[in-house]
């Protein structure tokens, strides 16, 4: 199961990997159409909900830099300003550490562990941490499909 969980969970950031290989630091910044988010926002917002959600249920994570989870809030989510993200290789280094933690949480699992009930904030999205793995996954396949629409807009080329 533990070696399922890494393989699945590795596959799925060298998915996003991919399809951000060709991506310039302003293509980062470009929107499908307006007030969709931009990819270096849904970035930084994936490593802050994975780092949050894993350490919410017990996993270690690194800690994110100073002030990171204010700038991929909500409010930050409208801004153009180049100067207010990250720019794209700074953005997988710290996904990356992310990540490795995520999976070594996840392959440090026994079976029994994955029933476990999740804190009440966050059971009525993921009830078990079970769920929280396929979330994780899920949640970031989410964000390439939306990432695949601005490679179009861009010209790049169709990767599946």
């Amino acid at each position: 199961m533990q070696e399922h969980v890494a393989k699945a969970l590795e596959w799925n950031f060298n998915l996003l990997k991919m399809h951000l290989a060709d991506f310039s630091d302003s293509d980062m910044l470009t929107r499908p159409v307006p007030g969709a988010n931009h990819t270096a926002w849904q970035v930084g917002h994936l490593i802050c909900f994975e780092n949050r959600v894993v350490k919410a249920v017990g996993g270690s994570m690194p800690d994110l830099p100073d002030g990171f989870e204010q700038e991929y809030s909500k409010e930050t989510a409208k801004s153009d300003d180049p100067a207010q993200f990250d720019q794209k290789d700074s953005l997988i280094s710290l996904y990356d550490r992310q990540r490795k933690a995520t999976i070594a949480w996840a392959t440090s699992l026994k079976a029994e562990d994955l029933d476990r009930a999740t804190p009440e904030g966050l059971r009525n999205l993921v009830p078990n941490i079970a769920a929280v793995l396929d979330l994780i996954s899920s949640h970031v396949t989410m964000h390439v499909g939306q990432i695949q629409v601005i490679r179009r807009k861009l010209g790049k080329p169709v990767l599946f």
